[in-house]
């Protein structure tokens, strides 16, 4: 079975200070593979490395070692990003538009077919709680609503691989739980899916596996029962974070 996402043995190092002179590790010899169906929680604290390895996915970024695949190919095969959903946990939506037109510029970049595009935009905002502000224009949007907003565009593509960067903020319950649905959609249909937080909590109901990263090492891999064993969710991620990593 072809990964949904590989990382083999990636490492990525920034250049920093004066011209550049100096080199900041953020990803140290991160090796894992996430499955089609399968949904991954990538935990760890701030500066952990989480959001370099998701550009690393998303290409945003290339690796200064190894190599990362994306839907089984090398990253840089960009034909792949338009099976990719991604939502961000901090939005820069064109405010002038409305969810309509959001849906129908993000459809067109991931090439879906027109006669989908009119199908798919009223159901998505129906899903999502849109449906009745679908006209209005997303300045007048709260966090919570640009965040839903922000799902119904990742889920347009029917994405076989969605990522989730802290997708829970700024929402409530009914929002947490879509999210909830939405992930227990993409597993029924195969879809990979990558819940990125720093909180174990939010993501152990969801997940089939955990990985954590701490100073850009993959220090854990397993699922939460066997991350946890026994321990309280914040002893256990508590000793993780502080684990050395050299």
């Amino acid at each position: 079975m072809t990964a949904a996402a590989e990382f083999v043995n990636v490492a990525k190092t920034y250049r920093v200070g004066l011209f550049g002179r100096g080199r900041r590790p953020a990803v140290d010899g991160v090796s894992l593979a996430i499955q089609p169906g399968e949904v991954f929680g990538l935990l760890g604290p701030n500066r952990a490395g989480k959001t370099t390895l998701v550009k690393l996915l998303l290409s945003l970024v290339f690796p200064t070692g190894g190599q990362v695949l994306r839907l089984g190919k090398p990253v840089d095969d960009r034909s792949t990003l338009a099976r990719v959903g991604y939502v961000h946990e901090n939005h820069a939506f064109p405010r002038y538009l409305n969810p309509v037109q959001l849906l129908e510029y993000y459809a067109a970049l991931a090439l879906v077919p027109h006669e989908v595009v009119r199908r798919r935009v009223p159901e998505l905002l129906e899903k999502v709680g849109l449906a009745d502000r679908a006209g209005d224009p997303i300045r007048t949007f709260s966090k919570g609503m640009t965040q839903r907003l922000g799902l119904a565009q990742a889920l347009m593509n029917e994405p076989d691989l969605l990522v989730l960067d802290e997708p829970s903020e700024g929402l409530d319950l009914s929002g947490r739980n879509l999210i909830a649905d939405v992930v227990a959609t993409c597993r029924t249909r195969g879809a990979a899916v990558i819940l990125v937080s720093h909180v174990l909590r939010e993501v152990e109901p969801l997940v089939d596996r955990v990985g954590v990263i701490v100073g850009g090492r993959l220090v854990a891999l397993a699922p939460p029962r066997e991350l946890v064993a026994g321990k309280s969710l914040e002893d256990a991620l508590a000793e993780l974070y502080t684990r050395p990593t050299s």
